[in-house]
């Protein structure tokens, strides 16, 4: 009876999307974009008014449009896109030691006092959303790559390849 039950499973598999992993990846896509409203609509002493800032633009729609595409391409089993996504994933842990850090540890002259460009309470809200986009970007890609493996190797086992 179990056997059947991991048979019916893996069957499925063939007839329905991997909706997990590209959900995963919507809500790693969220944060992200949780992250960047918070950096850009921060404005200390025109900190952020630099060539930084134009790259940060850039790799956040880059960020974007490949995650949105691997999202598609985890719905269809694609195992080249699950790896893309836990890159990405990576990158946006990597990324906490770009701006944030930089405008954590950075001071500014703001109404004649002396202040941090991005104070605690932002740094860890930053922090945090990088963190949870890069771990659900990275399950979506585990997930996709066990499920795309499972699917493959059923095929196989079936003769359907």
């Amino acid at each position: 009876m179990e056997r059947d039950v991991k048979e019916i499973k893996k069957d499925r598999l063939l007839y329905t999307k991997n909706k997990i992993s590209a959900n995963l990846t919507y809500l790693g896509i969220l944060f992200g974009v949780l992250y960047f409203v918070s950096i850009y609509q921060s404005d200390v002493n025109n900190y952020y008014y630099t060539f930084t800032i134009g790259i940060s633009v850039i790799y956040n729609l880059m960020f974007l449009l490949i995650a949105f595409l691997s999202s598609e391409g985890l719905k269809n089993y694609k195992i080249s896109y699950a790896f893309m996504i836990i890159v990405v994933g990576i990158m946006q842990i990597v990324r906490i030691w770009g701006i944030p850090m930089d405008a954590h540890t950075t001071l500014a002259i703001v109404k004649g006092e002396e202040t941090l460009v991005m104070d605690d309470s932002q740094f860890q809200y930053c922090c945090i959303a990088l963190i949870v986009s890069a771990v659900c970007c990275i399950l979506a890609g585990l997930i996709g790559i066990y499920k795309t493996v499972m699917l493959n190797n059923y095929k196989r086992e079936k003769g359907l390849e």
